[in-house]
């Protein structure tokens, strides 16, 4: 037999199926109930009558036990059930039986123990089959010890206990069928928002991404299920759209440099010209290539860290020596626009850190700092420690500033706000990209502080482990000699 695969039947079938178990164990044990209540009120009914029996047995003038005849006019009427009566010797042999009984023996030999100081109930069968419900109790008749056993047929209890099971047999299927068609109609009710979902998630693709799935009743669990969802295609949406624009803005800031490289290519095959002009256009060409092969380097930078490819090898770095080299690293580029960097901090703070992705990360603070200062303007770098107890590297230009419109975008990727300006400075949009990721790689965090005057990039890491011990000494801090050069 196949599993039904529809979750609505599948659920009516279960609940039928406890209901049917539950009913069933519910009927049985009041089944079992009624029986042995109907057989208690037999053996209450057989006790009176025993004890009533007692009283109108005696023995006549010819020996033999009699029954008196005015036990008829009492209220217990020997017509009122079938009532069988027999009384024994205490050897076994039968001093009465009434004529309703007959010739028939009434519960076999006499048991030594059957009715010694109280009553004993059983049920026996008559032969014929008829069960009868037994009560036997010892008693002493003028002075001759005696069996008395009365018993009551059991045909009109039975009766009564196969109607009661019988009813409750026949009800079974159509409470059954009333269950399952209720079950399946709110089963099918309860599983509606779900046949809504899942038609509105085959409309959804990768250009209906917008779309998302109905919530009839956000406090239940399908609703949450919808909601949760929802919240899935969003962040899918922004990616889509993030990966999109990435895509988009990557071939174009690629298309750009390929077409100077050819168009100086060109241009140079086209004129004839002397060694120094050759020379000239290679020159071009190889400094459109190289802002080309950066910003591969730095596409491939940002695909790996989506993809968590980079694996951090830290090791505790002096945070100031190390923003030392980096400056060094772009002296030549602060000459070319007669900038003045100065560099102060303190010499014993550390950083747990990966040292090649942190020393890129300041390279690209302060090579962007460097692009946007004015010819002959000032780079003031600090390395310092912050109230919250974590290293901080300020580095503050003397730039135009970044209007407040811009400032929550400027870590976007290939977000620029002068995109002229930006081309010519070289830039693609990707440094202060990478800069964030790599400080929140570490645990840190990139802030920007800008006004009309220039920008303050600051760069927040958690100390090492050494160094937050030292700080908790509370030693002097010793700073660096203030480094200034011009370059």
């Amino acid at each position: 037999m196949r599993w039904p695969q529809h979750v609505r039947t599948r659920l009516t079938l279960w609940y039928v199926a406890i209901l049917a178990a539950v009913l069933l164990i519910y009927g049985g044990s009041t089944c079992a109930i009624v029986l042995l209540q109907l057989r208690t009120q037999v053996d209450q009914l057989a006790v009176e009558d025993l004890e009533t029996v007692e009283g109108f047995l005696n023995f006549g003038a010819d020996g033999k036990l009699h029954l008196r005849e005015d036990y008829h006019d009492h209220p217990y009427s020997p017509d009122m059930q079938e009532r069988f009566l027999e009384v024994r010797a205490e050897d076994g042999s039968i001093l009465y039986r009434n004529e309703r009984l007959g010739d028939r023996t009434l519960g076999g030999p006499v048991d030594p123990h059957e009715g010694v100081d109280s009553y004993s109930p059983r049920s026996i069968y008559l032969a014929g089959g008829l069960p009868v419900r037994l009560i036997s109790k010892r008693h002493m008749i003028d002075g001759h010890p005696t069996l008395i056993r009365l018993g009551f047929s059991e045909e009109p209890m039975w009766q009564r206990f196969w109607q009661l099971v019988i009813g409750l047999l026949v009800g079974l299927p159509l409470a059954l069928g009333l269950a399952g068609a209720g079950g399946y109609f709110l089963a099918r009710r309860a599983l509606r928002p779900v046949e809504s979902m899942a038609l509105r998630a085959r409309e959804i693709s990768a250009e209906h991404l917008g779309a998302r799935l109905p919530v009839e009743n956000p406090a239940d669990e399908l609703g949450l299920l919808a909601l949760t969802f929802n919240e899935t295609l969003a962040r899918l949406e922004r990616s889509f759209e993030q990966l999109k624009r990435f895509t988009s803005d990557a071939s174009h800031e690629l298309r750009t440099p390929l077409t100077a490289i050819r168009s100086v290519g060109e241009v140079g095959l086209q004129q004839d010209g002397d060694r120094n002009h050759y020379r000239e256009v290679i020159g071009s060409m190889l400094e459109e290539a190289g802002q080309l092969g950066r910003l591969v380097e730095s596409l491939l930078t940002i695909s790996r860290a989506d993809s968590g490819q980079i694996r951090l090898e830290q090791t505790s770095i002096g945070l100031l020596p190390l923003v030392r080299e980096t400056s060094l690293l772009l002296d030549v580029l602060a000459d070319e626009k007669d900038l003045t960097v100065s560099l102060e901090g303190d010499a014993s703070i550390q950083v747990h850190a990966d040292r090649v992705i942190l020393r890129q990360v300041v390279i690209n603070l302060l090579d962007n700092a460097i692009k946007y200062s004015p010819r002959g303007g000032n780079i003031s770098v600090r390395v310092t420690r912050n109230v919250a107890g974590a290293a901080r590297v300020e580095i503050e230009d003397s730039g135009p500033g970044i209007p407040p419109e811009h400032r929550d975008k400027v870590f976007d990727r290939f977000y620029r706000i002068d995109h002229g300006r930006s081309r010519e400075a070289g830039g693609a949009g990707l440094g202060l990209s990478i800069a964030k990721w790599g400080a929140e790689a570490h645990g840190g965090a990139v802030e920007l502080e800008s006004s009309t005057r220039g920008c303050i990039f600051r760069l927040l890491l958690p100390l090492a482990a050494t160094a937050v011990d030292d700080a908790l000494v509370e030693q002097p801090t010793v700073s660096s000699p203030r480094t200034v050069w011009r370059s």
